[in-house]
């Protein structure tokens, strides 16, 4: 699926689908009087795990919200090779610790696109639910309250409920900030077995250590793109140095 502004549009080669899932290019974006993304390019490898890294305002979650499609762009081009629609898992502190949602009902919530929000899950819905509970090892945490669990349980449940979408694009925002060094190395973990299983990964994070773990990076900085390719290539000392010390 190709996405234009501004520009006539075009239809992605085979070659473009197979080098990316996702491809953007001179992309803007932003919100009401106030742009954030600048002219970014650049692509999201297919069967990868990619790491958007950047301080504080530099565009991660815009660049986040763009790919999964609650953020519009103003100008440039945005190409997704086939495959089903993004699933998102917000930051854990987007969702309230006082809503009444018990951690299998949360899951159920990856369902309700496909099902409408007043519709009953079918037995299937229901397989697929129970599925990537017990693929986040959060079944046993079935009837608890969202608000009732540890920082890395919830986040387990929340990356569930994005698996319940059954999408090939999995896009997460910070999974693993405010989590202790166990429940991060679980997540991250968790996310290279996902890579390894078929699902394209994508997340912002501060989490420099899970970044390196990623197969791909971009460097955002006052929302443009100043590094992209491997960890290795791009989160060098200097590059990090530079960027951190702007802000």
């Amino acid at each position: 699926m190709t996405i234009m502004f501004n520009k006539h549009p075009s239809t992605p080669s085979r070659d473009e689908q197979r080098n990316g899932r996702v491809r953007f290019s001179d992309l803007d974006a932003g919100y009401p009087g106030r742009p954030v993304l600048r002219q970014l390019s650049a692509r999201i490898p297919d069967l990868a795990m990619t790491a958007l890294v950047g301080p504080n305002g530099s565009g991660k979650s815009t660049l986040l919200g763009v790919l999964a499609g609650t953020i519009a762009v103003t100008s440039g081009q945005l190409r997704y090779a086939d495959g089903r629609p993004p699933a998102f898992v917000p930051q854990r502190g987007a969702v309230g610790d006082t809503l009444p949602l018990t951690a299998r009902q949360t899951v159920e919530m990856g369902r309700w696109e496909g099902r409408g929000l007043w519709r009953r899950l079918t037995a299937q819905d229901r397989t697929v639910v129970d599925s990537a509970m017990e693929r986040l090892g959060v079944a046993d945490l079935a009837a608890r309250q969202l608000g009732e669990l540890s920082g890395g349980q919830r986040q387990r449940v929340l990356i569930a409920q994005g698996l319940a979408q059954q999408s090939d694009l999995l896009l997460l925002d910070e999974p693993t900030t405010g989590l202790d060094p166990e429940a991060r190395a679980r997540i991250t973990a968790l996310l290279t077995d996902l890579v390894a299983d078929g699902t394209t990964v994508v997340q912002a994070t501060h989490d420099l250590e899970a970044a390196r773990s990623a197969d791909a990076c971009l460097l955002l900085s006052a929302g443009r793109l100043v590094g992209q390719g491997s960890p290795e290539q791009v989160l060098t000392p200097t590059a990090l140095s530079r960027i951190w010390q702007a802000t």
